[in-house]
């Protein structure tokens, strides 16, 4: 069982390095769409006195994820990623993750928010998001901060924390072109 997972392990990781080299060729040149899942955070839930106005009732980045989130800025100017704007869920934990990474102030945009449960406040969220996506046209790259949730809604793919999806819009949806693993 041992040689099994070893042997599945080894596998994986010569494709996610791939996966990860391929994603950095496709920032480099800029003019791309990142879905970016927030760093690592202290807890499993948000808990149940939240209030989106006050981080002390969230889910927080963990030290891990401050490191993490300064990893992340460090290699998006050592891989020369040009970065255009960069828009956040209004979480403390997105925002944080936006703020540290890439040295300013995001933009807070709502329907980056975790998912609503409402199916039709959920298609008008995935709407919204999908506007903006569609309505990028610059060349250098747009961040989109947001949860798990909401990049799987988008791609079917489950992002761990820090990691970045480089989208671009296809027919209704998004068509992944490349993955990059902090």
């Amino acid at each position: 069982m041992l040689r099994l997972a070893l042997a599945l392990f080894l596998f994986a990781v010569p494709t996610l390095a791939h996966a990860t080299d391929a994603g950095w060729a496709l920032l480099r040149d800029g003019g791309h769409i990142v879905l970016l899942r927030h760093a690592f955070v202290t807890g499993a839930t948000d808990p149940a006195n939240f209030d989106i106005a006050n981080c002390a009732t969230q889910l927080n980045l963990s030290e891990r994820g401050k490191q993490q989130s300064s990893r992340i800025g460090a290699l998006f100017a050592a891989r020369a990623a040009p970065i255009g704007r960069v828009l956040s869920s209004r979480y403390c934990r997105c925002l944080d993750t936006a703020r540290i990474a890439f040295e300013a102030e995001p933009e807070p945009f709502a329907p980056l928010d975790l998912l609503k449960t409402d199916p039709e406040q959920k298609t008008a969220q995935m709407e919204a998001i999908m506007k903006e996506i569609r309505g990028y046209s610059g060349s250098d790259n747009l961040v989109l901060v947001t949860h798990l949730e909401n990049i799987e809604a988008l791609t079917g793919i489950a992002p761990r924390e820090g990691e970045a999806v480089v989208v671009a819009p296809e027919g209704d949806g998004l068509k992944v072109l490349g993955r990059v693993t902090f």
